[in-house]
């Protein structure tokens, strides 16, 4: 199975509130339980994180980290769903997670972005 991973889970895992789950889930990711997705836009985010967080990356063996970047089929994806109102251009980098897990077709998109990503209500406007 592969995973798109988005800051906030990398992120999650240093946060007190998220890392109940997060710990256990990077954990199965060592274990090769499940690829993960890493994009570009998630590593440029990363860069204001703490030092353990940033590093967290590579602690994921590699045929298990796929790194991908955004293509410009994504950030077309992506503006389609600001240009119908899904998201504002405010949240423009939400916008182009969820198109780049879109795009690749990805088991899952694991997020902790309850208000713009995993929201019942949000993820039924996110088609193609």
């Amino acid at each position: 199975m592969k995973f798109y991973v988005d800051t906030s889970v990398w992120g999650g895992y240093e946060d007190i509130e998220f890392e109940e789950w997060t710990i256990p889930f990077f954990e199965q990711a060592r274990i090769r339980k499940f690829t993960l997705v890493l994009s570009d836009l998630t590593l440029r985010e990363l860069v204001y994180a703490p030092a353990n967080v940033r590093h967290l990356t590579e602690t994921i063996p590699d045929p298990f980290l796929e790194l991908v970047s955004l293509t410009i089929e994504a950030e077309k994806l992506a503006n389609h769903y600001i240009e119908e109102g899904v998201l504002t251009p405010k949240f423009e980098s939400d916008a182009q997670h969820i198109a780049m897990s879109t795009i690749l077709k990805v088991d899952g998109l694991i997020s902790w972005n309850f208000k713009h990503m995993v929201n019942f209500f949000r993820i039924k406007q996110y088609t193609l």
